[in-house]
C-alpha cells in the first residue's frame, strides 16, 4: 500500500476535535440510555459499510471489552437474518445504516418511524449522530491509509 498523508497528524487540532465531539455524541448516547457495547456494535456496523478496517478493528475489539459476545460481534454484519439482535436493536442499526448510506435514498419514513416506535428522540439523535460521526472518522482513516496489521 502506498503511503498516504496521515490527516490525523497534518490536521492535529481538527482531529482532536473530531474526538471530542465523538466523545461527548458517546455520553450523551449513553446518558439517553444505548449500551456502551451496542455503540459499538452500530460503529462496527457502520465501519463494516464503509470498508474501513482500523475502524472495524478498534470496535470489534471496543465491544468485546464492554462485553458483547463474540457471536454478536460476528453476527452484526448480517443482523437482519439473526435472531441475536433484537427488534429495538434491529430498529437502530437499520437508522444507522440508513443516514450512513443517504446518498441512496435519503433517510426513509418507514425506517424512521419504526425506529421512533422503539428510540426517543434523544436516543434517536444519539443514534444519527453515531452515524454521522463514524462516518467522519471512516473516511479519515480510509483517506490516510491507516495501516491495519495483524
Amino acid at each position: 500500500m502506498n503511503s498516504r498523508v496521515s490527516l490525523s497528524k497534518k490536521n492535529a487540532k481538527a482531529y482532536s476535535q473530531l474526538i471530542t465531539i465523538s466523545n461527548n455524541i458517546d455520553e450523551q448516547a449513553i446518558l439517553a440510555g444505548l449500551e456502551e457495547g451496542f455503540i459499538h456494535l452500530l460503529k462496527l456496523r457502520l465501519s463494516q459499510i464503509n470498508g474501513c478496517a482500523f475502524c472495524v478493528r478498534l470496535h470489534t475489539q471496543d465491544a468485546q471489552k464492554c462485553g458483547v459476545s463474540i457471536d454478536k460481534i460476528a453476527l452484526v454484519a448480517t443482523w437482519k437474518e439473526t435472531e441475536y439482535f433484537s427488534e429495538k436493536e434491529k430498529s437502530a442499526l437499520s437508522l444507522a445504516e440508513s443516514v450512513n448510506l443517504i446518498h441512496n435514498e435519503y433517510v426513509p419514513d418507514d425506517i424512521y418511524q419504526e425506529s421512533a416506535k422503539y428510540w426517543d428522540e434523544a436516543q434517536l439523535a444519539s443514534i444519527e449522530w453515531i452515524s454521522i460521526i463514524i462516518g467522519a472518522f471512516n473516511r479519515v482513516a480510509i483517506t490516510s491509509r491507516y495501516s491495519v496489521k495483524p
